[in-house]
């Protein structure tokens, strides 16, 4: 008698515990906003100005431009690439993980060495004048290519002064 009771027992506990809940209230979809038509982006400009990466590459940037010019057995920085060098040494000064390569040229007028040291004074000609003005000497290297590099192959004088000129690279340029 007492196995029936506990068995009863036992068997209205399991049908209660099968029994299901009873179903949940439906819910109401969330409110969903109209689709809104696509704005087009602005399309902003580099401001040619900025000290960015993007800039050295930037035709409206002072930072693209990369040569400078010297007279005949000159290695004087002239005054017209001041600015430009002013520029390049507030980048560098503004990405301290850059580098820069300066290589120094010279028309083929004179000796290979004698165009190999010329290129060379005018490679430490800029680098001196971008530490000055706030460069680190670990970020510019100054080399010369003397007259193995010419820009222009010819023998005149609209040649040689194309060729009488250092070049600005940066890292992954060179």
């Amino acid at each position: 008698m007492r196995n029936t009771v506990v068995l009863a027992a036992l068997a209205t506990f399991l049908l209660a515990a099968c029994s299901s809940q009873p179903p949940a209230p439906e819910q109401q979809p969330a409110p969903v906003a109209a689709p809104v038509a696509a704005q087009p982006m602005p399309v902003t400009q580099e401001d040619p100005n900025a000290l960015t990466i993007a800039n050295l590459k930037n035709p409206k940037s002072i930072l693209s431009k990369r040569e400078v010019f010297f007279d005949y057995d000159q290695y004087v920085v002239k005054d017209e690439f001041k600015s430009l060098i002013e520029a390049h040494a507030r980048f560098l000064k503004a990405n301290p993980t850059m580098k820069m390569l300066i290589q120094g040229n010279a028309d083929e007028r004179g000796s290979r060495e004698y165009n190999l040291a010329l290129g060379q004074k005018r490679a430490e000609a800029v680098k001196k004048a971008l530490l000055l003005l706030g460069g680190r000497e670990d970020q510019v290297e100054a080399v010369s290519l003397g007259k193995e590099k010419p820009r222009c192959t010819g023998h005149d004088e609209s040649c040689w002064s194309q060729n009488r000129r250092d070049d600005i690279l940066y890292t992954g340029e060179y």
